[in-house]
Formats: C-alpha cells, sequence, structure tokens
C-alpha cells in the first residue's frame, strides 16, 4: 500500500470520527436536533475534496444504520424512517459538492470556500426538508404543514449552521494549503 492511500485511509478515518463525536455536541432545538455533524461533514469535503470526504460521510452513515449509536439519537436501521435521517443523507451530497467547488482551483480564497459550505447547506436542507415531509406523511401518518416544516427545520435551524458555514470557510483557508502540502 503506498503513502497516499495510507494517508486517505488514515484521513477518512479521522472525518467518520470527527463526525460522529459532532453528533453529540448539541444545541437542543424543536424537532431537528442542531449539532456539529454539518462542520465537520463540510470540513471532510473542502479538506479532503469531493470523493473522499464523501466516501468518510457514507462510512459514517453506514456505521449508523448498522447499529453503532452514533447519529445524535441512536443508530440502527430504523434510522431510515425517522424524519430526520434526509439531513444525514443531505451531508453525504453536500460533502460532495462541497469538496468539488472549493478544491475546483488550486487555492481556493475565502469567498469560494464560502460560497462552497452555503452551496453545501443548501443541499443538507432541501434533502432533510423533503425526506422530513415524505416520512412525516407517508410513515408517520402525521403530514407536516410547508409552514411548520419551514419554521422548524429551516427557520430555527439555519442561523447556527450560516455561523458553521462562516467557521468552515475560515478553517478551510487555513488547513486547505497544509493538507495540500503535506498530501504531496
Amino acid at each position: 500500500m503506498n503513502t497516499k492511500r495510507t494517508s486517505n485511509l488514515i484521513l477518512c478515518a479521522l472525518f467518520v470520527a470527527l463526525i460522529a463525536v459532532g453528533a453529540f455536541i448539541r444545541i437542543p432545538i424543536p424537532l431537528v436536533p442542531f449539532t456539529l455533524q454539518f462542520l465537520f461533514t463540510m470540513l471532510a469535503g473542502l479538506l479532503l475534496g469531493g470523493r473522499l470526504g464523501a466516501i468518510s460521510v457514507c462510512i459514517y452513515i453506514i456505521m449508523g444504520l448498522f447499529g453503532l449509536p452514533i447519529f445524535a439519537e441512536g443508530g440502527g436501521f430504523y434510522y431510515i424512517l425517522k424524519p430526520s435521517f434526509g439531513y444525514i443523507i443531505g451531508f453525504a451530497a453536500a460533502s460532495y459538492v462541497t469538496g468539488v467547488i472549493a478544491n475546483g482551483v488550486l487555492a481556493p480564497n475565502y469567498q469560494r470556500l464560502l460560497a462552497a459550505n452555503f452551496i453545501g447547506l443548501a443541499i443538507v436542507y432541501l434533502f432533510g426538508m423533503v425526506y422530513y415531509y415524505l416520512i412525516s406523511k407517508f410513515y408517520v401518518g402525521n403530514p407536516i404543514g410547508l409552514w411548520p416544516l419551514f419554521l422548524y427545520c429551516f427557520l430555527l435551524a439555519v442561523p447556527g449552521d450560516i455561523v458553521l458555514c462562516i467557521v468552515g470557510a475560515f478553517l478551510g483557508k487555513r488547513l486547505i494549503p497544509v493538507m495540500k502540502q503535506n498530501r504531496m
């Protein structure tokens, strides 16, 4: 196994662990818990690139679905029936897109990183809100109206995630050059 491949495995494992830890650093709000998972999934894309960032998030998801209690509210295959699971799916897609946008140039500036993070944030909320609506309506049997969905699943949660986007762009600007230098 070559050095770059070993490095990639270690970095992916590190981000799987960070995402899992981020699930337990939370601020309780109604319906959808606010955690640091988004920050770490975003950083996975920024620092590892789209492909490895998404792989890290997918490994985290698979581990949680196999029963490890690493999601914000536990783990297990039944978790796919929780209305908030769409946000977790969104983390994988957002990590990929964030990484592709951010690493589309050799040395991304702060504005590019911030834009990538906000696009990733939009992806997470799109997946999360659509999934929440569908599971509530078709599985739980208690459909949520569009205004309550927007209020509880977006307006109450997004201010903290906007702050995480800014923090993530700042950290990415500082850490991407270090990562690129050490991975060559």
